[in-house]
């Protein structure tokens, strides 16, 4: 772990210290949010970890609400645990209200619900090809060759952006999500910005059916969107839409490729797969969303402190024992699934639509084809914890007719 005994600043009651490291804590294991959950049983529901420069977490379904839904105390315009100089600035997720609200009214109706159900036959069709070039193998790194090729190709073909480079472009959002100094993250953040920069002077003259030539037409407030403004935009996408639906995704087929029964269950009854990618969801969370204190405030016994970092592990809210029975149990007939893993107020994740009908879409096409697979023996795999979880692999098998 990293260096510890500087970090704990006088305000922080002994009682409220739990070290533990976001990045690199060795109690996490393969079942990363199993694991999570178990370690954190042990903390506080609002600690401090004098780890990475010292900061809050907290890990209640209740208090990571209360946390997101007041701006005024708990700013998003930084987002980096330890704190850089020159934090990456995105359109709208560094902005809070009332700032945020025209650039989420610029994105709503490409992602919203009617959006996402007129894209389905694409992305029916998408899902479909993916698994049939890996039907015939009997076996696959599902991670490789599906979940970090299916959503990624759907927010791709939304942005505009060339399907031959996506595994140039998953690396970078990779690599950026495993950056700790603000050497690391400036020289990746350009990497980023570079991409989309021509991106959008190709698309100036070239206009399509994506959101790059949204951005340059829709009006704001009676305006055009900056290229500054685009770029932010398109910076928060990239990184979104490069990882965060692939990981939930094979979380959640690392969970399925373990339960033969509910296998059998979802091929034989699709409808329930709605039900089995929002429990998958629940279980298997991998934000985890940063705020900066900017003013003194007391809440809970806690002494939060200006300049302080407040992490809301969002993963942990669907686990939590106060919000649902027997939360570290899959169980896809649970009335209520309380989660916030696309958080909740004025920075909710608008792609939650989208993210769901992806997990919904594959797990369908998939179970169609290969309605029972299993884990490939002895095969190891690994992940990556941070403010960003990710499996890294997931080898699999199955019969071939």
């Amino acid at each position: 772990m990293a260096g510890l005994a500087p970090n704990i600043p006088p305000h922080v009651k002994p009682e409220q210290v739990f070290a533990f490291d976001i990045y690199a804590d060795p109690r996490i294991g393969d079942d990363v949010q199993g694991t999570y959950s178990a370690v954190l049983k042990e903390a506080p529901d609002i600690f401090w970890s004098p780890l990475n420069g010292g900061h809050w977490m907290v890990q209640r379904h209740d208090l990571i609400a209360e946390i997101v839904k007041n701006p005024q105390v708990f700013s998003a315009r930084e987002m980096q645990i330890p704190r850089v100089e020159n934090p990456p600035f995105m359109i709208p997720l560094s902005l809070d209200p009332p700032e945020n609200v025209p650039y989420r009214h610029v994105l709503m109706p490409k992602f919203s619900p009617r959006a996402v159900a007129d894209m389905e036959p694409k992305m029916r069709a998408m899902a479909a090809e993916i698994v049939d070039e890996v039907l015939a193998n009997g076996a696959c790194d599902f991670v490789a060759d599906v979940s970090a090729r299916f959503p990624v190709s759907v927010f791709m073909e939304v942005m505009g952006l060339p399907l031959d480079k996506l595994r140039e472009f998953r690396h970078i959002a990779d690599t950026y999500f495993n950056a700790r100094t603000n050497e690391e993250i400036q020289r990746i953040s350009q990497q980023i910005f570079a991409i989309f920069n021509e991106l959008i002077a190709y698309r100036r003259e070239t206009p399509g059916d994506d959101l790059i030539t949204h951005f340059l037409t829709v009006d704001v407030e009676g305006r055009k969107l900056s290229q500054d403004e685009i770029l932010a935009m398109c910076f928060v996408l990239f990184l979104g839409g490069m990882d965060t639906v692939t990981n939930v995704t094979g979380f959640t087929f690392q969970h399925l490729a373990n339960d033969p029964e509910l296998q059998a269950r979802l091929a034989q009854d699709p409808s329930r797969l709605v039900e089995f990618a929002e429990e998958g969801l629940r279980m298997f969370g991998v934000i985890g969303t940063p705020r900066l204190v900017v003013q003194d405030y007391e809440a809970h016994g806690v002494s939060f402190r200006k300049g302080e970092m407040v992490l809301s592990a969002l993963w942990q809210s669907g686990r939590d024992d106060e919000k649902i029975a027997d939360p570290d149990r899959f169980d896809i007939d649970r009335k209520d699934k309380p989660h916030l893993n696309f958080s909740t107020g004025p920075h909710m994740c608008l792609g939650h639509a989208l993210a769901r009908a992806e997990m919904r879409i594959l797990a369908d096409e998939w179970l169609k084809r290969i309605p029972s697979f299993r884990p490939k023996a002895g095969a190891k795999h690994g992940f990556r914890i941070g403010t960003v979880i990710a499996l890294e692999s997931l080898p699999i098998e199955w019969e071939v007719a």
